[in-house]
């Protein structure tokens, strides 16, 4: 049943986010019309604005309002340290650690055949290019630890091993974990990235 062809309309275009389905969409719409319109009215404003004025950085691709994004554009940071990410939300989750100092370049996810995302879709012929351009001194993968990030991980490795320093993020044990949770996938990566215990 219908109460209104706009609040369909309203809760159809809410159901374009993730996690939010039907009834989530309703209860959302429902709120915004019924006690919340100035914050409704301030969200479309806001929405729009992103929207329209974000694009991504012409360096390394990074969600940004001008043509470089101000990782690219801070002096401060390394210029010859890059970390390769499949998404900005991977950027924000360096950032938040607070260690990392270098320049990021951020791909437009991981390659997936089956999704029929191939390198030219996820912007590996630019990462390359810049690569060659720039001769950055090392380049960290951050990628997922999935199929598709492994492989995009080894296509990267295979194209530009005699270019660049190649490193990845160590992976394996989370800090609090427990052996007994991890699955072979897991334990095996931290098999292969342990350390030495200092003396």
């Amino acid at each position: 049943m219908s109460l209104s062809p706009l609040l369909d309309q309203l809760e159809r275009a809410l159901r374009c986010l993730p996690g939010v389905g039907q009834r989530t969409a309703s209860r959302m719409a429902l709120h915004l019309l019924d006690r919340d319109r100035d914050r409704g009215l301030h969200l479309a404003q806001a929405l729009e604005a992103a929207l329209t004025q974000i694009g991504t950085c012409e360096q390394c691709a990074v969600p940004s309002e001008t043509a470089l994004c101000r990782f690219c554009a801070d002096s401060t940071r390394d210029a010859g340290l890059w970390c390769v990410v499949s998404s900005p939300a991977d950027v924000l989750a360096m950032e938040h650690a607070g260690l990392y100092r270098g320049r990021y370049y951020c791909l437009q996810g991981t390659l997936s055949p089956l999704d029929g995302r191939g390198p030219e879709d996820i912007g590996l012929p630019r990462l390359y290019a810049r690569v060659a351009e720039e001769q950055p001194s090392e380049l960290i993968i951050a990628l997922p630890s999935t199929v598709e990030g492994e492989a995009t991980t080894f296509q990267i490795q295979v194209s530009l091993k005699e270019t660049v320093r190649i490193t990845r993020l160590a992976q394996g044990v989370p800090v609090g974990g427990d052996l007994g949770q991890l699955d072979a996938t897991t334990l095996s990566h931290a098999l292969l990235s342990r350390t030495e215990v200092p003396r």
